[in-house]
């Protein structure tokens, strides 16, 4: 007898269901056993030979046997080792969240497809353009994350700046023939989708102008001040302004007041990718290092940084919505204008997705359970955490602070006794802790050329992690240095 597949949906959906999560449950848990700590030891080589085994095994337990597979062979960002990356361990009620949505199966691109979450996805956009400062003229729709709503500020940047200045519709006829070069102004330590979206708008990698940052990373508005007037001396038409609240690397934020004001002074285009340090506005504590984030003509959110949700909840918000103009699509098998009229909305002319699932159904979910003084005190831990660990590397005889912690994220490295190796040193360490799996660190490079630029970071977004958890990661960094200082050659003096 042919067995007809379950469906996740429909009246019968929850009990079909049931007995799959709870094998998935019991997966995850077996899985997690077996890793035996942050992320699975051995090389890359032998985690991908088990997983070709797996997955071509034969078998009538296909759902249990590669849901343990993959929880042993993931990083797991609730391990208080794995600290390298904004890779938050999401809250178990947005995952919850997010399989009622994935039983659903609502698409974001017409009314008829998504009703309810239509109608919530409106209602959280509100709420967040509240959060970050805007007036009800904002408009705003969920994202992949940061690399896609930093594309959608610098389109709408090039289309109503370089737009205005030529009197084309640019997204319409191209970047007219004559055009004055279009500048986008953004710090050395801006995050690389900057020059990606340059890249595909037309304008070239070349068109970003990299301006200088302090020892903190974070951009010297004198020198952008000093940009935008050669920008102009030139006959160049400044389009935008980046500003960055919350690098990648340390969380930096850069001075928004300063920034808002030149981007004014020279008609720019303000975006400010907050997708890691928007989580900031969640806490009475850091909230004000976001001051002037409001004046802003685009901002980025991820709430799969520091607000604790699973993979994806980036959100993209304008201050005013009919700079959404040039976005705007009309299907006529999905928003027609009679069923506009008549308040069947669409959100198809807010994104560049078409089918698009309702990932501001979870974070609507997480607000409503735990309000933003709940969540805030989350980040506020982090912080906390941030504050410990840079405290114990400063305590370190043989480890280096780069700058105390803005938000939850700091650098440092390892010091060994010949300096010429210390990039060798700490790229090594870093490898080993990976092949033992004894802890995920990150790694990345302070801006610059040369040698002795390799940092290492630790990002803490695990709020159930002990001060004395990370004290102990930071310890356990200095030995691996101190064991692959050895290897290279080189013995502690101290």
């Amino acid at each position: 007898m042919t067995v007809v597949p379950a469906l996740s949906g429909g009246v019968s959906g929850a009990a079909a269901l049931e007995p799959l999560l709870r094998t998935v449950l019991a997966a995850l848990s077996e899985g997690a056993a077996r890793r035996h700590g942050p992320i699975p030891a051995g090389a890359p080589g032998e985690l991908f030979t088990r997983v070709a085994q797996g997955f071509a095994e034969p078998g009538d337990d296909v759902l249990r046997r590669l849901t343990e597979l993959v929880a042993a062979g993931s990083a797991d960002p609730a391990d208080p080792a794995c600290a390298a990356h904004l890779h938050c361990p999401p809250l178990a009620v947005a995952v919850a969240a997010d399989l009622a949505i994935s039983a659903l199966n609502p698409s974001q691109d017409s009314w008829d497809q998504a009703p309810a979450t239509t109608a919530m996805e409106t209602l959280l956009l509100g709420e967040l353009a509240g959060l970050v400062g805007y007036p009800d003229s904002a408009a705003g729709v969920l994202t992949s994350g940061g690399t896609e709503s930093n594309f959608l500020g610098l389109m709408l940047a090039r289309d109503r700046v370089l737009g205005k200045a030529t009197g084309h519709r640019i997204e319409r006829s191209g970047l007219p023939a004559g055009a004055p070069r279009a500048r986008i102004f953004a710090s050395a330590a801006a995050h690389f989708s900057v020059r990606r979206a340059a890249a595909l708008l037309g304008l070239g990698e070349d068109a970003v102008v990299t301006i200088p940052v302090d020892h903190e990373l974070r951009m010297r508005p004198e020198e952008l001040a000093a940009a935008l007037r050669e920008c102009v001396r030139r006959g160049e038409l400044p389009m935008a302004v980046v500003a960055t609240a919350g690098t990648t690397d340390t969380g930096a934020i850069d001075p928004l007041g300063a920034c808002a004001a030149l981007a004014a002074e020279y008609g720019a285009w303000l975006h400010v990718d907050a997708a890691y340090g928007g989580g900031a506005l969640l806490s009475d504590r850091l909230a004000p290092l976001l001051a002037g984030i409001g004046r802003a003509d685009s901002v980025s959110l991820d709430w799969h940084k520091l607000g604790w949700q699973p993979v994806a909840a980036g959100v993209f918000l304008v201050r005013q919505a009919e700079t959404y103009e040039s976005l705007e699509r009309r299907a006529a098998y999905l928003n027609p204008a009679d069923d506009e009229e008549a308040g069947y909305t669409s959100l198809l002319g807010h994104s560049l997705r078409t089918s698009r699932r309702p990932d501001g159904f979870k974070i609507a979910v997480t607000l409503a359970t735990f309000g933003r003084d709940g969540l805030g005190r989350l980040v506020d831990a982090c912080h906390d955490l941030a504050r410990v660990g840079a405290a114990a590397v400063r305590a370190h005889p043989r480890l280096e602070l780069h700058a105390d912690p803005v938000l939850t994220a700091f650098l440092f490295r390892y010091l060994p006794a010949d300096p010429d190796l210390a990039d060798r040193v700490n790229a090594g360490l870093r490898r080993r802790l990976l092949r033992e799996g004894r802890a995920v660190v990150g790694r990345t490079e302070l801006p610059g050329e040369g040698p002795g630029r390799v940092r290492l970071k630790l990002t803490l977004l695990n709020p159930h992690t002990t001060a004395a958890e990370v004290e102990r990661l930071v310890h356990l960094v200095a030995a691996a240095g101190e064991a692959e200082g050895v290897q290279e050659g080189t013995h502690p003096t101290v």
